[in-house]
């Protein structure tokens, strides 16, 4: 697994591997710095183009695991309050159509699993987003911490926030056209929800709002916790599909009972005895 991760990896221009090199150091403070401006960082081709095929051949494969769902979610994935104004950006649902290849279908043999657990790959990614090694963690989250994001041409994926803190991104194959990842860097924060910006975009109102593409092979880190986000409809015939790693500043980190099913059309055991288990933040998610 060791040996598939560093061979997929561009390491000549993204040498996460040799963390006291002068080029390791300089990369980190790229990153660091697109993070601090935008609340994301892109790095193009980051994977090598024979490891893109690869993922999308792997991906291709698994691909009828994927839940496919059809209905409105709100920007938190909470159920409506209707104690609520109506204008609340809490009551605010869109059409959500796209679908989720769950974490168990990456299994020991999978090269997008292999770099989501390749150490100098977390490594780096801690660094970038300034954590320690004690408030930096894998998502223990059996169905959502290597996860595939497939959009079907004619859908999206509507204005929402993240439920764990960093989401770190790889492009695997990108729709004929549409499929625009916008964002708004850093909406809200663990101290506010700031409610009225985010009725705002809602409404939109796109000033502040950022766009991307990406290409297959290229790598985006992204605090989605804090920045409301969302995909625009895929056109064409391809499906677009996004690898997704999932890390949280707490250990034992899963997704709630109620946006795990929406997302993946089930819960496990883990889901129900965490349900309870506090955040490090009172941020609706």
């Amino acid at each position: 697994m060791v040996e598939r991760a560093a061979a997929a990896i561009d390491l000549e221009r993204f040498p996460i591997h040799e963390s006291q090199s002068q080029s390791y150091l300089a990369l980190l403070a790229e990153v660091r710095q697109q993070l601090k401006e935008t609340g994301c960082a892109r790095l193009k081709s980051f994977v090598n183009s024979a490891a893109a095929r690869a993922l999308q051949d792997e991906v291709s494969g698994v691909a009828g695991q994927a839940y496919r769902s059809y209905n409105k979610v709100n920007p938190y994935f909470t159920a409506d309050d209707p104690t609520l104004p109506a204008s609340h950006p809490r009551r605010h649902f869109e059409r959500r159509s796209n679908a989720f290849i769950p974490a168990d279908s990456f299994g020991a043999n999978s090269l997008l699993r292999a770099i989501y657990e390749w150490q100098p790959f977390t490594d780096f990614i801690r660094l970038a987003l300034g954590e320690s090694e004690d408030s930096f963690f894998q998502y223990d989250d059996p169905l959502a911490d290597v996860i595939v994001n497939a959009v079907d041409p004619g859908d999206g994926f509507p204005w929402h926030f993240d439920t764990n803190t960093y989401t770190v991104t790889l492009g695997i194959q990108p729709g004929e056209g549409g499929g625009t990842f916008q964002y708004h860097p850093k909406l809200r924060s663990k101290s506010g929800e700031n409610y009225d910006r985010v009725a705002a975009v809602l409404g939109g109102d796109l000033s502040g709002v950022r766009s991307l593409t990406l290409g297959p092979g290229d790598l985006q880190i992204f605090l989605g916790r804090y920045s409301l986000h969302r995909v625009t409809a895929v056109t064409g015939t391809t499906s677009r599909y996004v690898g997704i790693f999932s890390y949280a500043n707490e250990p034992q980190m899963c997704g709630r009972v109620e946006r795990t099913r929406q997302l993946y059309g089930r819960v496990l055991d883990i889901h129900l005895q965490r349900e309870a288990l506090l955040r490090g933040d009172t941020l609706h998610d």
